[in-house]
């Protein structure tokens, strides 16, 4: 057991085990010479040996924030949002705490600190990065820490659930509105979306040689969840997508020229065209998949074709039209 005392105003831990020799910290207070016993026989029975824990010291979050943003980021496809996020919590008072200090209490007050200002699966990215930098510090870096404290505090709940779908003539206004629009190829852009129910970045990522023009179908090589796929097209998408490609650019491989950005920014202002609301690009995918199963098909066939690997967030998309599933009842 360590021993703790008070000596000339500081508290002092003092921690003994046969075999190593004494170690002592002093301390402001005796809640942290307690901490610091605590973890330093945690790390004894997990090691066999006491650490060099002055790394610890003089580490701070901030410096394996920088670290993990060069050397761990780079390597994941999500790695520009990812190193935007690492910026955010670089700049938060907790990123200049020493590791040696950071404490489970610490991440909980970073955050209720966010909740106050974004929505809690923005908080939950956060604390998802700061747990994987510290389980890759532990790991791969050999930073001797006892735990995890990410780990030890509880995650914000995300209540994000949409059943937002296309109503009443909605769809032909979206269609129609395109014509008034700048960008030529924003109507087969939405067709596609809604009748395969694929990704943004899957769509704007989409090449001409992933459409197999005799088998009416697209190829993904790589997608969100890590693996490729096959999406069928219906002949009105597919149709939609010849006839843009006879008036695209003979020389252009990529199927929709545009970034993630300039859609967002044509998709609000053909909402303001055409005097939609509360309509989301993503909402589309939730129309797209619907419709796969108001036509009839099975979950295997449609998380096939959404690219679902669990029927937990299939059932997130899927919002069916309770009257199409009456007259399926008959």
């Amino acid at each position: 057991m360590a021993t703790i005392r008070k000596l000339r105003g500081r508290w002092q831990a003092q921690v003994r085990r046969r075999g190593m020799k004494p170690r002592c910290k002093s301390f402001d207070s005796k809640l942290e010479a307690e901490k610091w016993a605590r973890e330093l026989e945690a790390q004894v029975d997990r090691f066999g040996a006491a650490p060099d824990t002055r790394i610890l010291e003089s580490t701070t979050l901030s410096e394996l924030l920088e670290r993990y943003k060069t050397e761990v980021s780079p390597t994941k496809r999500g790695s520009v949002q990812e190193v935007q996020r690492i910026d955010v919590l670089k700049r938060h008072d907790i990123a200049y705490r020493t590791m040696v200090g950071l404490s489970p209490q610490d991440i909980t007050s970073f955050r209720d600190e966010r909740l106050r200002s974004v929505a809690p699966s923005t908080a939950v990215r956060e604390l998802a990065i700061l747990s994987h930098v510290i389980e890759v510090a532990i790991r791969d870096w050999g930073l001797p820490l006892a735990k995890n404290v990410v780990k030890l505090v509880r995650r914000p709940v995300i209540r994000n659930e949409r059943s937002r779908r296309l109503t009443g003539n909605e769809e032909q206004r979206l269609l129609d509105g395109c014509d008034g629009g700048k960008i030529l190829f924003f109507k087969t852009l939405l067709i596609l979306a809604i009748e395969t129910g694929m990704r943004r970045g899957e769509i704007l990522g989409l090449r001409w040689t992933d459409i197999s023009h005799n088998r009416r179908v697209i190829t993904l090589t790589m997608t969100k969840n890590g693996s490729g796929r096959q999406v069928p097209l219906s002949q009105r998408a597919f149709d939609a997508l010849m006839d843009w490609k006879n008036r695209a650019a003979v020389d252009q491989s990529i199927v929709f020229p545009m970034t993630a950005g300039a859609l967002e920014q044509a998709w609000r202002r053909l909402l303001i065209r055409i005097d939609i609301n509360g309509l989301r690009f993503h909402d589309l995918r939730h129309e797209g998949v619907s419709r796969l199963f108001e036509r009839g098909l099975n979950v295997i066939e449609v998380s096939s074709i959404s690219g679902h690997k669990e029927l937990r967030m299939l059932k997130r998309y899927t919002h069916l039209s309770a009257d199409d599933l009456v007259a399926r009842l008959g």
